[in-house]
C-alpha cells in the first residue's frame, strides 16, 4: 500500500480543540517563564537620626504632632519612641510624656502631667524624694526602652549645653 496524502480527517484530527487549548496553554507559559521581570526596589529606609544634646525647650517639639517624631527622656537619656506613636504620641496613654523628661512619672507610675517638669528652663529633675521602690521601677522603665527604642540624644538643663554635662 503506497503512502497517500493525509486525509482531512486526519489533518483535522491535529487542529482539534484540545490541542488548540493545549498549544495556547504552552505559548502562554513560555511567555509567562521567559518575559523580563521588572527590578526588585527595596523601600527606603528612615533617615538616619543623628546624637544631640537637647535641652528641655529643645526636646517639647518632638511630641508627635506636626509629623514630628516622638521623644522623650529617661533619666538624661532621649529615646526615639516614634515606632510606639500608639502609646507615647498624641492620643495615646503616656502623651503626656512626649517631648519631656518622663523620667519621675515613669518611676511613680504616674501619667499626670503634675508628674512632669514644669518650668523648661529650669534645672532638671534631681528624683529627690524617690524611695527605693520608685527607682526599681525606674530602672526596669529605663531597661524597657533601651531595649527597645534608639537612644537618639542627651538631655541637659538650659545653660549647660555648651559643656554637654547633663545635671541628674
Amino acid at each position: 500500500m503506497p503512502m497517500d496524502t493525509p486525509t482531512a480527517a486526519e489533518v483535522a484530527s491535529i487542529a482539534s480543540p484540545i490541542n488548540l487549548i493545549l498549544l495556547s496553554l504552552l505559548i502562554v507559559l513560555a511567555y509567562m517563564r521567559l518575559r523580563p521581570t521588572p527590578p526588585i526596589t527595596l523601600p527606603k529606609g528612615p533617615p538616619p537620626t543623628v546624637f544631640r544634646i537637647f535641652t528641655p525647650p529643645e526636646l517639647k517639639p518632638f511630641n508627635g504632632e506636626n509629623s514630628m517624631p516622638v521623644y522623650l527622656a529617661v533619666r538624661g537619656r532621649i529615646f526615639d519612641v516614634t515606632p510606639g506613636r500608639n502609646f507615647y504620641g498624641p492620643g495615646g496613654p503616656y502623651e503626656n510624656f512626649a517631648g519631656r523628661d518622663a523620667t519621675r512619672g515613669l518611676a511613680c507610675g504616674s501619667f499626670d502631667e503634675d508628674m512632669l517638669t514644669k518650668n523648661l528652663d529650669g534645672p532638671l529633675d534631681k528624683l529627690e524624694g524617690l524611695g527605693p521602690e520608685e527607682m526599681e521601677a525606674l530602672r526596669g522603665w529605663e531597661e524597657r526602652f533601651s531595649e527597645k527604642y534608639l537612644v537618639v540624644g542627651k538631655l541637659v538643663a538650659v545653660g549647660s549645653e555648651g559643656t554637654g554635662q547633663a545635671e541628674n
